[in-house]
């Protein structure tokens, strides 16, 4: 909710949590009041990265690192339009940034979006609740500072659960993508491969830039649709391959994408990321569930069992698929976590179909992943010669 939204001087704001628990901060992004579901984040870079990632609408993001903010906001690091969060959490957030790619602050570029920040924060205690508690709902007001009436906000909240977000992050329209980066961040120019690319059609659930600056930059012809595309709307396009991209909230709000993805199996080879990943295993007849505090993070060790490698990995949901689930269904797990035992990768025994749950585009995060689009796009390629 946003009953009203200006830009902010210094004053306190507050935020408390539907368990009663309330954190005094210094406001430095939009004035106003707001709900939603409030999660820790453990990554230590990356933090335009991570606001501008719509896997995060609908979300209060706590930052574990003590200072964010300090080398600013620049054009090139967003992995959207703008930024996506509810609100930014945080024990300290630099107002004067020193970088040279910087062209703003952290809380002009938040003011400038109408999102709200507290800084000041003790971040410690809040991530500690978080952890032993799950997700909770929250409350942030910077203008009505009554802990009692807040706390009743975000008892009132919609859960996560109950929200349909496509019409929020999902393109209304097909759009090419032309934008390019090479694996090893050299930045390309704006033209495609050649007519005989492979053509990777992207299916919007709130998908990051970087992976389809990747996937260009790989040498693919990228297609972006809209979430609700059908299947018979993407066989149109005569895609090679198809990714399902990440996105927000619970798989099961995404309706429309899983009949669709059901409907290609077999049709074309597919590939998952995140969202993707758990959207396929629903597509195949599996379950997901939620993890009590979900996995917000680059730091994430996750073992691909054919080899044996462990990957260091950027991740960001809340939902992961049941292990239980999977009796009796074509689907094989490839790719476990470390910190807790949950899937990390399927692959499907009969269909070229593919999923992980992490983040292979390191936007933020580590780099260890970034050879699964690139064996994703060969693939493509090598079906199509």
């Amino acid at each position: 909710m946003h009953d009203h939204v200006t830009s902010s001087a210094h004053h306190p704001g507050l935020l408390v949590l539907e368990d009663g628990s309330a954190f005094c901060g210094v406001s430095v992004g939009a004035d106003g009041e707001w709900v939603g579901e409030v999660v820790f984040i453990t990554s230590m870079t990356g933090y335009q990265e991570i606001i501008t990632d719509p896997s995060y609408w609908g979300q209060m993001v706590v930052f574990t690192c003590p200072q964010i903010g300090n080398v600013g906001v620049n054009p090139e690091d967003a992995e959207s339009l703008k930024p996506w969060v509810r609100a930014v959490l945080a024990r300290q957030i630099c107002e004067q940034p020193s970088n040279w790619r910087a062209q703003q602050s952290l809380p002009e570029y938040l003011r400038a979006h109408g999102i709200p920040a507290l800084s000041d924060l003790d971040t410690r205690a809040l991530t500690l609740i978080l952890r032993d508690k799950g997700v909770l709902r929250g409350a942030l007001s910077t203008t009505n500072l009554d802990p009692i009436r807040l706390a009743e906000m975000a008892r009132s909240a919609p859960d996560m659960s109950t929200l349909y977000p496509a019409e929020h992050v999902s393109r209304r329209q097909p759009e090419s993508w032309t934008e390019r980066v090479s694996p090893t961040w050299e930045v390309l120019d704006r033209t495609t491969g050649s007519a005989g690319s492979p053509h990777v059609l992207v299916i919007d659930c709130g998908i990051k830039h970087n992976i389809l600056r990747l996937l260009a930059g790989l040498g693919a012809r990228v297609t972006v649709v809209p979430a609700a595309c059908s299947a018979d709307e993407v066989l149109a396009l005569r895609p090679a391959g198809v990714l399902v991209g990440n996105g927000p909230g619970d798989p099961v709000a995404w309706p429309q994408t899983i009949a669709t993805v059901r409907a290609l199996l077999g049709r074309v080879p597919i590939y998952g990321i995140c969202l993707g990943h758990q959207i396929i295993a629903l597509a195949c007849g599996a379950r997901t569930f939620k993890l009590p505090f979900g996995h917000h993070g680059g730091n994430h060790p996750v073992r691909h069992l054919a080899s044996g490698r462990v990957e260091i990995t950027a991740q960001n949901h809340n939902y992961a698929v049941a292990a239980d689930s999977l009796a009796g269904l074509p689907l094989e797990v490839t790719r476990i976590n470390l910190y807790d035992g949950t899937i990390e990768g399927l692959r499907h025994t009969a269909y070229p179909v593919e999923c992980v749950q992490y983040h292979p585009e390191a936007s933020p995060g580590p780099h260890d992943s970034l050879g699964i689009l690139s064996e994703f796009v060969s693939f493509l390629q090598t079906r199509s010669q």
